[in-house]
């Protein structure tokens, strides 16, 4: 049963006031932030290699624990695996899983009690803040799409036990409280009853699913990975001459895991899905970072949760801090990894907006400078 209109929005407003607060004052959320995430740090071995109980301000933490990523996280990785997650993580994983591997190979993560819920927590903040915003609360009636990728894929060790693990978009999709039991078609475990294949004939059975179990009902949005909602749709009208918008009244469309949202793929998304807002999440196996706040196409950072830094062209710089047109590397610290350098670019808009400008690559960082060079001026 639906909860009356004022109890409803006052619910709302307890998951989305946090990031509100923290957007209003960056600086202190990050000292609060970084007082919370080093009292994982202080249990584990990691962070008691590099002395973390002799930390006491962010500074201090630049100084003592080193930059990681996912190559220099595999010894602790092993470690966890084997049973000892104290190698590296403050408390036990929940569950394991694994990343589209769109840029190489798949990641193998952990994902702990903490973790889970800051990736429900986070990840609901982009539909409420549009709720509240457009004071529409039909969208928490309606059916969301289900084009996640398999949850159940392979298995391994861990310990004396063997786990079944998958992505981490249908691992996150079927643990969801607020998702798996009443909002998503088909549900997760009928996209996992199909197999863990993700080839060009898995996703058109999959996508078959999704458009015979939602064909009827009372579809409102699409949520998850930008190019497979695009790919659903143009599945859908190759197969049944009809596009989404002929079959359903979407309210907005909740994309992610891909730069350019709103300039490559808003515009072909919405000659599918109809006039719909696109709404840009930043979001990646390893946490929820940020979500469109407004109708700007930025994202805007989940400062209550996580740390962030930028190494830019003149050190490291805490993100908040940037000005507009700044740019750099951007490293995350969460309640799973300390300092980790995710592999994306970023830059400064200015007032707390953001720009995802892509992987850390050479290409994405010299078409970054030609695009500076040449317009730069617009800043």
């Amino acid at each position: 049963m639906m909860l009356p209109t004022a109890s409803l929005s006052s619910f709302l407003k307890t998951l989305v006031n946090p990031w509100y607060q923290a957007l209003q004052n960056p600086a202190e959320a990050q000292n609060q932030a970084f007082s919370e995430l080093i009292r994982h740090y202080r249990k584990t071995e990691f962070g008691m290699q590099h002395s973390i109980d002799k930390v006491y301000s962010i500074a201090d933490f630049q100084l003592s624990l080193p930059k990681i990523n996912y190559n220099t996280l595999q010894p602790y990785l092993q470690r966890t695996k084997e049973g000892n997650y104290r190698a590296i993580l403050s408390e036990p994983p929940i569950c394991w899983i694994m990343t589209r591997g769109s840029t190489g190979a798949s990641k193998i993560l952990p994902a702990t009690k903490t973790h889970l819920e800051q990736i429900f927590s986070c990840g609901a903040r982009a539909l409420v803040n549009y709720v509240l915003k457009k004071d529409d609360f039909t969208l928490l009636t309606g059916k969301i799409l289900n084009l996640n990728f398999p949850s159940a894929v392979t298995k391994m060790k861990i310990g004396e036990k063997i786990v079944t693990y998958g992505y981490s978009s249908g691992t996150y999709a079927k643990l969801n409280p607020m998702l798996s039991k009443v909002s998503l078609l088909p549900r997760q475990e009928e996209v996992d009853a199909l197999g863990p294949g993700i080839a060009r004939e898995d996703w058109k059975r999959r996508f078959n699913l999704v458009y015979q179990k939602s064909l009827h009902q009372n579809v409102i949005a699409a949520m998850g990975v930008t190019p497979v909602i695009l790919s659903f749709a143009k599945h859908v009208t190759k197969k049944h001459r009809k596009k989404p918008k002929d079959l359903w009244q979407f309210k907005a469309l909740f994309c992610t895991s891909v730069r350019k949202i709103q300039f490559k793929y808003a515009p072909q998304l919405r000659h599918f899905y109809g006039e719909v807002p696109i709404i840009e999440m930043y979001t990646a196996t390893e946490g929820v970072y940020g979500q469109q706040l407004d109708n700007l196409p930025y994202i805007s950072p989940n400062y209550d949760k996580y740390l962030f830094e930028v190494e830019t062209g003149k050190g490291v710089r805490m993100l908040h801090e940037l000005k507009r047109g700044e740019w750099g590397r951007l490293i995350i610290s969460s309640c799973l990894f300390p300092r980790y350098e995710i592999g994306d670019i970023i830059e400064a808009m200015g007032k707390n907006y953001f720009r995802i400008i892509g992987r850390t690559t050479t290409l994405n960082i010299l078409e970054h400078r030609l695009y500076r060079l040449l317009y730069g001026w617009l800043l």
